[in-house]
């Protein structure tokens, strides 16, 4: 089962779950670092505070891509590392950082993708409202022309925002992940502001040059397909619902430059979303060279009046489980025929751009054997099957350029702390000792041949 030449084999990480250094080289709190120090608010008190140590410990992590083939690395930007104000002077110890990392890519034969935010907000500009102001998206377009006037020559991939509805239905709406505020509106206007911060984002970018050409421009959603549990139109309005409010909030305004309309009505009696001005969806409609596509599981759903359901419980509905559903760590069913259906889609109904895999993975209960070796024979299945349901969809006519499997290593996983493991590098947080686990090997020899065997 081969893939197309020049397919993109890469792994992916993010500032805060890998780098520590949270005091050094001039570097500001972010919204993540005031949220996993506050009481209660992540899973044993775990911090970010040293992470995986990336900081200190890049050339070995480098090292270790190399040793594997990995072929792209997608990496996140600290925003409070080059403006710790979240506006004002440029921290230039901070774009040294990221300089030597991406130099230290193509040393190795390494493609870097750079994420400009990966849900690290300097506080300060959190302390002003965060993304529910207007000035934060016009402070992201400035940021970002930092780094891209610094990056742009060595850089060929640039996303503007991972997984915006993370940022807004779990930061501001559901109050699990930084900052912690339980309030739709809230969540309403986060959505619209990161999205404008993405469209300003682009024109920065594209004004500079490059983009296009040599530089490729996109953004990271993290989609999902949903059903209902049963056959009752109930169900199935309540699975239209959770569509709207998790996939068609972000593609809608990016693609067809508007809200979609039935998800406006469901929240108009408590918002009256004059956030939205002229010319604002315009701009986040601006043109993307690419899509990445974080994916990890479906959504099956049905109608629950109450909204038991925490994180889509303004959406009045509750999350089922499929029957007899494998589940990852993080008791997320495994379905990789969701991904094939989740592709198509986007190709059928919304564009026909290349598309990159951004994240895909699994948590599982990882432990270092008495021999010293990591056996992840569940994460090997786990990828080989989601890669097998890409190749489906390629088949069908995606125009899929790569897949980066999530994560490089184990890390920091936000309000889980360091209780789930991800990576196909196993972290000792003790001694930060890497161990490559069966999967890494996996990997590699699936880069090799560029495709899986039969």
């Amino acid at each position: 089962m081969n893939f197309p030449e020049g397919f993109l084999w890469g792994t992916a990480t993010a500032s805060y779950q890998v780098e520590g250094a949270v005091n050094e080289d001039g570097r500001g709190p972010s919204i993540w670092d005031t949220f996993s120090h506050a009481p209660g608010r992540v899973y044993r008190g775990d911090t970010g505070d040293i992470a995986c140590d990336q900081y200190h410990r890049l050339k070995g992590d480098l090292d270790l891509m190399a040793e594997f083939g990995i072929k792209a690395y997608r990496f996140s930007v600290a925003w409070p590392r080059i403006q710790p104000e979240g506006s004002g002077p440029v921290n230039q110890k901070g774009l040294d950082y990221y300089r030597r990392l991406v130099e230290g890519l193509h040393e190795r034969g390494i493609e870097p993708m750079l994420t400009l935010y990966h849900w690290d907000l300097p506080q300060p500009l959190e302390d002003r409202g965060g993304w529910t102001s207007r000035e934060t998206s016009e402070r992201f377009a400035e940021y970002t022309g930092i780094v891209y006037g610094s990056l742009a020559d060595s850089v060929r991939f640039w996303v503007t925002l991972n997984e915006p509805w993370v940022s807004s239905w779990l930061g501001y709406g559901v109050g699990v992940h930084a900052p912690g505020y339980r309030s739709i509106s809230k969540a309403l206007a986060a959505t619209h502001h990161l999205l404008l911060g993405h469209g300003l984002a682009m024109q920065e970018m594209r004004s500079r040059g490059n983009s296009g050409v040599h530089n490729q421009l996109g953004i990271t959603l993290n989609l999902s397909p949903v059903r209902p549990s049963r056959d009752r139109e109930p169900d199935r309005e309540a699975a239209r619902r959770v569509d709207g409010q998790a996939n068609r909030l972000y593609l809608d305004p990016i693609f067809r430059g508007s809200y979609p309309e039935d998800i406006l009505d469901h929240y108009s009696s408590e918002n009256d979303f004059s956030f939205v001005r002229d010319g604002d969806l315009k701009t986040i409609s601006s043109p993307i060279d690419f899509l990445g596509v974080n994916y990890y599981m479906r959504h099956m759903v049905r109608e629950d009046a109450a909204g038991t359901d925490d994180v889509f419980s303004s959406a009045r509905v509750r999350v089922v489980i499929p029957h007899g559903a494998e589940k990852t760590a993080m008791g997320w069913p495994i379905e990789p025929e969701g991904l094939t259906e989740l592709l198509l889609r986007l190709d059928r109904e919304y564009m026909k751009l290349p598309i990159y895999i951004t994240e895909n993975g699994c948590a599982l209960n990882d432990y270092v054997d008495p021999e010293g070796c990591v056996n992840d024979e569940e994460r090997i299945a786990y990828l080989e099957a989601h890669l097998r349901a890409a190749h489906e969809a390629m088949a069908g006519g995606v125009d899929l350029r790569g897949y980066f499997a999530w994560s490089l290593l184990d890390n920091f996983e936000w309000a889980e702390g360091y209780s789930k493991r991800f990576g196909i590098v196993y972290v000792d947080y003790p001694t930060q000792r890497r161990i490559p686990k069966t999967s890494a090997r996996w990997y590699a020899g699936v880069i090799g041949r560029n495709g899986l065997e039969d």
